[in-house]
């Protein structure tokens, strides 16, 4: 992936370039990650912003080899029986670690909703309309954008649903 850097210290992931080129509303931000702490909950008091707003990119598999993402809060843990109910699935698990970076062109950590190779249908935790903006990865560790809940929604086609324990 290319990027460019651009005014402080923000990189011009794919992600960000997309939803330029679309035209979604939404602010970048960059935070340190020398210490090796690539969570979201880590990444939310690095910027000093409640945990509830910054999510997590999770993509997952079915038995019949179906990818699905969904997009939950950081400090929440994605429920399998809830993520295989919502996407229509006998059962779901996550995928493995090596096979993040060939399936949606993202590594651990830096996994953005936007931008994947290909769009995989995605489920967005119902919480994230509680607020008014909502902090994913913008595609890029130690990067991430800051959007309307109903924007990120639209533009990756995603759904609301229930997807936490």
């Amino acid at each position: 992936m290319t990027m460019a850097k651009v005014k402080e210290n923000i990189v011009k992931t794919n992600a960000i370039r997309l939803l330029d080129n679309g035209g979604v509303e939404h602010q970048e931000f960059a935070y340190d990650v020398s210490d090796g702490k690539l969570d979201a909950v880590s990444m939310a008091a690095k910027m000093a912003v409640e945990p509830e707003i910054v999510f997590k990119t999770l993509v997952t598999v079915n038995p019949e080899k179906e990818y699905f993402v969904f997009v939950i809060p950081g400090p929440m843990t994605l429920d399998l029986k809830k993520a295989a109910a919502v996407s229509g699935s006998k059962s779901i698990e996550m995928i493995k670690q090596k096979e993040l970076l060939p399936l949606t062109g993202y590594v651990h950590g830096g996994c953005s909703p936007v931008g994947m190779k290909k769009l995989f249908p995605t489920f967005i935790d119902e919480s994230a309309q509680l607020f008014e903006k909502i902090r994913v990865s913008a595609g890029h560790i130690g990067f991430c954008v800051e959007l309307k809940p109903g924007d990120l929604a639209a533009f990756v086609n995603g759904v609301f649903a229930d997807i936490t324990l």
